[in-house]
């Protein structure tokens, strides 16, 4: 059997940075499960949003939460109303002080998990799984990534 590392611990520090930055003292525990409250509430809330990476940075009293997405519009909402709702929502779960960043991905198709979410949003859909990845693959490719690869395995029960 051969040793598998993750990819992404690899580039850590170097290509890519941390998901979550803070210095975690006594309470490190309590302060990892809070970002996976988080994460994980984010992303089932914003599931319509295209939202491809969530990075949450604390202070002493501030947690800044920072979504990058491909339709900053859904999350945004007329006059920046669905922000100050969800900036409520996430002070109820963590009871801290929460500012939100939004980033916009200007092309989408080059995002591995955005393409991801794509294709299963299709098979979802009942679409031929063959045609949703090629079609993917055509659209990244023609937007300029250097290669593309797609597997599709299993099933998953909801």
């Amino acid at each position: 059997m051969g040793q598998k590392c993750n990819p992404t611990g690899l580039r850590l520090g170097f290509i890519k940075g941390w998901d979550s930055n803070w210095y975690g003292g006594n309470n490190y525990g309590d302060k990892i499960v809070e970002d996976d409250k988080i994460r994980k509430y984010l992303m089932a809330r914003l599931k319509k949003a295209s939202v491809s990476k969530i990075v949450i940075e604390r202070t002493l009293k501030l947690v800044t939460v920072t979504i990058n997405t491909a339709r900053p519009g859904v999350i945004i909402g007329k006059a920046g109303a669905e922000v100050d709702k969800l900036k409520e929502e996430l002070k109820k779960i963590t009871g801290k002080d929460i500012q939100i960043n939004i980033f916009e991905i200007k092309r989408p198709e080059l995002d591995a998990r955005l393409v991801a979410d794509g294709i299963c949003r299709q098979i979802e859909g009942r679409i031929s799984y063959r045609r949703a990845v090629k079609m993917s693959i055509q659209t990244s490719m023609r937007m300029g990534a250097d290669g593309i690869k797609v597997v599709v395995a299993g099933r998953e029960w909801c």
